[in-house]
């Protein structure tokens, strides 16, 4: 299950992702935002990011108008690595090396064509390990320490 979140900012790019989404056969829940009216982003990346955490969900998409505010709020949820992507590169090595679970993307500074690239990157790449899995271990330890 992949959890699904945008601001106003990301609302109609998400109207994309969802139809992607149904046509490729991945499940996933919308934690909304369900209009184009102005919204917190943070609100809604702490919705779906705590979907991850707790299990009910397994990776996350979050978008906003650049992609950095839900990454950066996101990354404040202890568990998560979310990774602001721009192209297919950085999609694969943010699962490859990372382990990233959330994808995040700028609706305003990426096409639709390119958006969905780049998720079908990260949807079908998985993690390396190896000397990542070490360093994905500090990670954790990093959001242990902080709680």
């Amino acid at each position: 299950m992949i959890a699904l979140a945008c601001d106003h900012g990301g609302f109609e790019l998400m109207g994309k992702v969802k139809a992607y989404l149904d046509n490729a056969g991945f499940k996933y829940k919308d934690f909304g935002t369900f209009s184009s009216e102005s919204v917190d982003y943070p609100e809604y990346a702490v919705l779906a990011g705590q979907s991850i955490v707790l299990g009910d969900c397994a990776r996350g998409i979050f978008i906003c108008g650049t992609g950095i505010g839900m990454s950066v709020a996101a990354n404040k949820i202890p568990g998560i690595r979310a990774a602001l992507c721009f192209d297919n590169f950085m999609a694969q090595m943010a699962r490859n090396h990372n382990d990233a679970n959330v994808l995040c993307l700028g609706a305003r500074v990426l096409s639709a064509n390119t958006a969905l690239g780049i998720i079908e990157v990260f949807l079908n790449s998985g993690f390396d390990g190896d000397r990542h899995a070490r360093r994905v271990g500090m990670l954790t330890e990093l959001d242990a320490a902080r709680c």
